[in-house]
């Protein structure tokens, strides 16, 4: 909702009647204010789930989630909804690797890639919702109906126990198993899985890790290789455009629709198709598993992309007729987008790297992740001015590409996998490499 909320702020705080006037650098500023303070969230959110552990954190960062929609919907300046936007943004950035943690460290690995996946879900709903609020009443009340949703999350994650995982860190072993059958049943794989999980914490226990024996794992390929390939995993995803479309949803419409299609209904449309096709995401990584759909998601965002600028690039001037053509590459753009780059990225952060540093790697690349968010957010409108809408898109599009060859040869298939053996494929490569 966060990601959402400013493309229908930013066109009502630029109307002529609007209660608070902004510049068009304000405007800027406002749509990646949130985008800001998420990269520091997720370098935050690596020690504070190691301190308060999983379920504690995403209690802790409702209430200030509620406060900082709340300022919105109470402002009378711009300092009070860019202070707002700031809050709101850095608890999206702190929950961001807590969610991927504790999602990947209580479900199973036969549902562990559609439950990660549902994170992007959320998230598409989450915009559709602020769109369609957004798109019928003042931006006020829809910051205070977007304040409701973290007390719901409060009240669902209450009953919910703690990760196991963080429980046997903590030498807590009745209490994490306890929670360990409350979340997984008492299955005979089940008790199988619980049973190596506590050996392998009985082990961790009696080597205490120092901040040294951390940096030297860090060095390790198990740490930096999924961490390089995160990176720029992330990267493909943004500089893909995503965002971009998502903030500045009603300002693209008019761009690249003319006047030939409402520019709110189109931005409407989209946001169904992303959240269709993210439940569809949610199947085809069981069906598919995440390699195969991530390059083919890189590949059919970078085609559908250059379609679009190409259109903007030869179309005749004043050709509302043919509005439906860019439309059809907008929606065919979040179709692939949301199958693949956006869904499968957050899957990785849970469950790629070692749990000796799975905070650390988690909310490092999560960081990146929204540092490329703010700068694409914050650039977008300067590359429409400057290089044009159609070179723009044919930037993003470029991106995907070449992300489309990176993911050819560097992801790894982690699909029915459990995280013992995901961090073995980079032992195992470790070890072939060694003399």
């Amino acid at each position: 909702m966060t990601s959402g909320y400013s493309a229908t702020l930013l066109p009502q705080l630029q109307a002529n009647d609007s209660e608070i006037i902004i510049t068009h650098d304000e405007s800027t500023w406002i749509a990646s204010m949130a985008a800001l303070p998420m990269a520091a969230g997720c370098l935050m959110a690596g020690y504070m789930i190691e301190l308060f552990g999983r379920r504690m954190s995403h209690l802790i960062l409702c209430v200030p989630f509620v406060v900082g929609w709340v300022m919105i919907g109470m402002a009378r300046t711009i300092v009070w909804i860019l202070v707002g936007r700031f809050l709101t943004g850095l608890c999206v950035g702190l929950l961001g690797p807590v969610a991927a943690v504790f999602i990947g460290e209580t479900s199973g690995p036969k549902y562990r890639g559609i439950l990660l996946a549902a994170i992007s879900l959320a998230i598409a709903v989450g915009i559709l919702i602020a769109h369609i609020i957004g798109t019928f009443l003042n931006w006020k009340v829809t910051a205070i109906i977007c304040g409701i949703f973290p007390l719901l999350c409060y009240i669902v994650v209450f009953f919910v126990p703690e990760s196991p995982s963080w429980l046997l860190s903590k030498g807590q072993v009745s209490k994490a198993t306890d929670a360990f059958f409350w979340l997984r049943g008492y299955d005979e794989e089940s008790i199988a899985e619980l049973k190596s999980l506590i050996k392998k914490y009985q082990m961790a226990e009696n080597q205490k890790t120092t901040w040294r024996e951390t940096l030297e794992r860090i060095r390790q390929p198990t740490f930096w290789k999924p961490l390089a390939i995160l990176l720029v995993f992330f990267f493909t995803l943004q500089f893909s455009g995503v965002n971009t479309v998502a903030f500045y949803s009603v300002t693209i419409m008019k761009d690249t629709l003319g006047d030939g299609i409402n520019e709110y209904l189109a931005m409407i449309i989209l946001d169904i198709v992303r959240t269709i096709m993210s439940v569809l995401a949610c199947i085809l990584l069981r069906i598919a598993g995440k390699r195969p759909l991530s390059i083919f998601s890189a590949f059919g965002t970078a085609i559908s992309i250059f379609g679009l600028s190409g259109f903007l690039l030869l179309a005749p001037p004043n050709s509302s007729s043919l509005a439906w053509i860019p439309l059809v590459c907008l929606v065919s753009y979040i179709c692939f987008v949301s199958i693949g780059l956006m869904p499968i990225p957050w899957c990785l952060t849970g469950e790629m790297f070692p749990l000796s540093v799975r905070g650390i790697g988690s909310g490092v690349s999560s960081a990146f992740n929204f540092l490329t968010f703010f700068v694409v957010v914050q650039t977008g409108p300067y590359m429409f001015r400057s290089f044009t809408t159609p070179i723009t898109f044919a930037i993003y599009g470029a991106v995907a590409f070449f992300g489309g060859i990176f993911l050819i040869f560097f992801l790894p298939e982690t699909r029915n996998k459990t995280l013992q053996d995901i961090e073995e494929i980079y032992m195992r490569r470790k070890d072939k490499t060694q003399p």
